[in-house]
């Protein structure tokens, strides 16, 4: 598989205030194609945010904007640009960075999520030195993570409520 360099198409999505940061690695192609964060099909994002939530799945950006802006929520990626195999985050290398500190300054987030381990990682390794807040890791809801089943991302993803989720089925 060849590497390409990738730069992040996307700007932040977030409001004056927003108070949950929910950042990834780098859009996938389907996403950077679509225009917005979390757009490939089979990703179940928004059908666990939407759970957690107890709303109806947002099928449109606009429908996904309302939804976040509703819930203070805020969508970045760690990476600004790097290099790799079209989107996958275990190929990605030499990292740039997003200027997380400066979105930090525009609202008022209080916390902080990663979606997978390399965000985790990156945000570790770069961001966390230079503002001192922890992100919480979540697991990615990308389809190559089959490992975690719907059931298991509601119970992790949550944490965004601070409440915990159990399966009424």
């Amino acid at each position: 598989m060849i590497k390409s360099t990738v730069t992040h198409p996307l700007k932040p999505y977030y409001q004056s205030d927003s108070k949950i940061l929910i950042l990834g690695t780098m859009p996938s192609i389907k996403s950077r194609e679509m225009g917005f964060y979390y757009m490939h099909p089979k990703n179940r994002f928004w059908e666990v945010l939407s759970m957690i939530y107890q709303e109806p799945l947002p099928n449109t950006i606009d429908a996904k904007k309302i939804f976040l802006k509703k819930h203070q929520i805020a969508l970045w990626d760690v990476i600004q640009s790097c290099d790799m195999v079209k989107s996958s985050d275990a190929s990605i290398s030499n990292v740039t960075v997003n200027d997380i500190p400066s979105l930090l300054n525009k609202t008022k987030i209080e916390k902080i999520y990663t979606v997978g381990k390399k965000a985790y990682l990156l945000y570790q390794k770069y961001v966390y030195p230079k503002i001192g807040l922890d992100a919480i890791f979540l697991p990615s809801t990308s389809p190559a993570n089959a490992t975690f089943k719907i059931d298991d991302l509601l119970q992790e993803y949550q944490v965004i409520k601070g409440e915990t989720y159990e399966n009424h089925c």
